[in-house]
């Protein structure tokens, strides 16, 4: 490959003489040199890292994995000790992973961390004593090689900057749990190679209209829950904002609220483990995206990029013993989980009353459509009183069972628990189980596209307790591990962003066997004269149901649905759960 030819003698480690801050001056980004004005290009990128790391001894740069691209992803560390053994690090240090060009358009975060990491390294800045940066540049490649400048038409620029869709024209802000993109396995790769404490996405919003160039879209602490998700609301959050108030800038939470003035209330956004910090959460990592605001200026908005991750740091620094301290407990916590909490709603019973920075926005005649159109003057700001939805409830209850079994087959449910360091072992000889099954009762599916999928939603179950046969090499995976709370969402088929809600079981929504009317008629007759309760139930339908009295294939159909000719694998997820101190849990001491 090319790009190996032209940057592997490059990106080994690193070290010479350290580089007096007399010289800091010739490592200029080309943000810089563009006033402000203009972004670093991919290869523009990766050369500035390596230059730093060839020139400062506190700077590691190495590739890592594969993207949809054909390049791989790059992960650039700081740390004043030189140490760049990570499993050594994490013993005192905090570790931070920061995230730039998941939607490369979005660029502020590419230059800002540039400026970071150069004014760590020439001293600019002080060195953190307790804290380690750990950066991927530029997340999606393929998005920051197709470079244009009309893509983000509501943006106040750079110049020219990538486009949100990867190589394959998926949003990488979407993948992290259905992970169809080369992109997305990397990262899990350096995720769980960096345990990061804290995890930052950089981005920029859309929406509405106000002062602020900062806003934060923080991980939602009811669904982090416990002692974390308190500290992380009651404490890291607004220590981050008062650094940044003692530094001269604004931020407001995240204002998701689109073709309507905001101060008449919004609510927090929930990221669901699709997105980078839902995913995150799931190993208890503090999970914060930057979005800077669409309508200010680049530079503001770098200069607004580089402050937040430097007061962030700063945040970390004093704190970052109990940040550990708390991940710790937590992590082992989980192991012990007797109930988890799906399906998150907003909690309008409680609220949070921002003094929120916005303009007057009037209504008036849309000059294209005759038509009444928002428009926000800001000639005319305001602070205001201004309600915010911020805390959520769980609509489903689950009780967390000591293991799932999954049989063998479903290898693109493997290959991402692989990629996630779930640990499972295989049943060693054929035996009988007693389980809890899931039979579906009913779901809704997108009817567009959407990431490449038709997924579903509201999803309906019943769970039977079965004796089923297991043969051996199926897979039996324990939930006492550091990856249960990213096993239960994605296993428990009701969960938003569970495998099943994203397609990968769908072939069990389809029956492969059928009936001919014909024959199975006299069946159909012979069934409901043995069983009783079925004839009363078929009985009370037709009579309350005037379609189904009139559909004749209906009416049969509904009797074989019901009757041991059915297909077993027909409606059953074919993922079953070992109930906690169960029989059946005695697999788990065989292991």
């Amino acid at each position: 490959m090319k790009y190996f030819t032209f940057f592997v003698f490059l990106i080994l480690f690193y070290s010479c003489e350290t580089v007096t801050q007399d010289e800091t001056s010739s490592y200029l980004t080309f943000y810089e040199t563009s006033e402000g004005t203009q972004t670093a290009t991919y290869e523009e990128t990766i050369s500035y890292y390596i230059e730093l790391a060839r020139d400062f001894p506190e700077i590691n740069i190495h590739t890592i994995g594969e993207t949809d691209s054909g390049y791989p992803l790059h992960m650039v560390t700081f740390n004043p000790d030189g140490d760049f053994n990570l499993d050594n690090v994490r013993k005192e240090k905090a570790i931070i992973l920061i995230n730039n060009g998941i939607h490369p358009g979005e660029s502020d975060g590419i230059d800002a961390t540039m400026l970071l990491y150069r004014d760590l390294a020439t001293k600019k800045m002080p060195s953190p004593k307790h804290s380690v940066l750990v950066t991927i540049p530029i997340y999606n490649i393929g998005g920051a090689l197709n470079r244009n400048s009309n893509t983000r038409v509501n943006q106040n620029g750079p110049l020219e900057y990538g486009f949100r869709g990867n190589s394959q024209n998926y949003d990488l802000n979407r993948d992290f749990i259905k992970m169809d993109t080369k992109n997305a396995r990397t990262f899990a790769e350096i995720f769980h190679l960096v345990k990061p404490d804290v995890f930052v996405d950089n981005h920029v919003s859309n929406g509405a209209d106000y002062q602020y160039t900062l806003t934060h879209l923080f991980t939602q602490h009811n669904r982090l829950g416990g002692k974390l998700g308190d500290y992380l609301h009651n404490s890291f959050m607004p220590n981050l904002e008062e650094n940044l108030a003692e530094n001269k800038w604004d931020i407001t939470p995240y204002v998701n609220v689109f073709n309507r003035p905001p101060e008449y209330g919004f609510s927090q956004f929930m990221d669901h483990p699709r997105y980078s910090t839902g995913y995150t959460s799931l190993w208890s990592t503090l999970g914060l995206m930057v979005e800077t605001h669409m309508l200010k200026p680049y530079k503001k908005r770098v200069e607004g990029t580089y402050q937040l991750m430097q007061s962030l740091l700063t945040v970390v620094e004093k704190d970052h013993k109990n940040i550990k301290k708390l991940r710790e407990e937590t992590l082992e916590d989980n192991l012990d989980l007797s109930n988890y909490y799906f399906n998150w709603q907003v909690d309008t019973t409680r609220t949070t009353t921002l003094k929120f920075k916005g303009y007057e926005a009037d209504q008036i005649e849309s000059e294209i459509t005759g038509l009444l159109r928002l428009k926000y003057d800001q000639s005319r700001p305001f602070t205001r009183e201004t309600t915010y939805y911020n805390y959520y409830f769980p609509m489903d209850t689950i009780s967390v069972p000591d293991a799932y079994i999954i049989k063998q087959g479903w290898q693109r449910v493997m290959e991402r628990l692989d990629a996630n360091n779930i640990e499972y072992f295989e049943i060693e000889e054929d035996t009988t189980l007693e389980v809890e099954s899931y039979k579906i009762l009913g779901y809704g599916t997108r009817k567009m596209a959407y990431e490449g999928h038709y997924p579903h939603f509201n999803t309906q179950i019943k769970t039977n307790t079965r004796e089923l046969s297991f043969r051996a090499g199926d897979i039996v995976i324990p939930t006492q591990q550091p990856g249960i709370r990213y096993l239960l969402e994605t296993l428990e088929p009701q969960a938003s962003d569970s495998f099943f809600n994203w397609n990968f079981f769908d072939t069990v929504l389809q029956r492969k066997e059928g009936f001919s009317p014909y024959v199975f008629e006299d069946l159909a007759l012979e069934i409901l004269e043995k069983d009783t309760l079925l004839r009363q139930d078929f009985l009370a339908k037709k009579a309350s149901d005037a379609d189904f009295s009139e559909n004749w294939y209906e009416q049969l159909d509904w009797i074989y649905k019901r009757s041991k000719y059915v297909e077993d694998a027909y409606l059953n997820y074919p993922v079953y759960r070992i109930p906690k101190g169960s029989k059946a849990s005695a697999l788990l001491s065989n292991d």
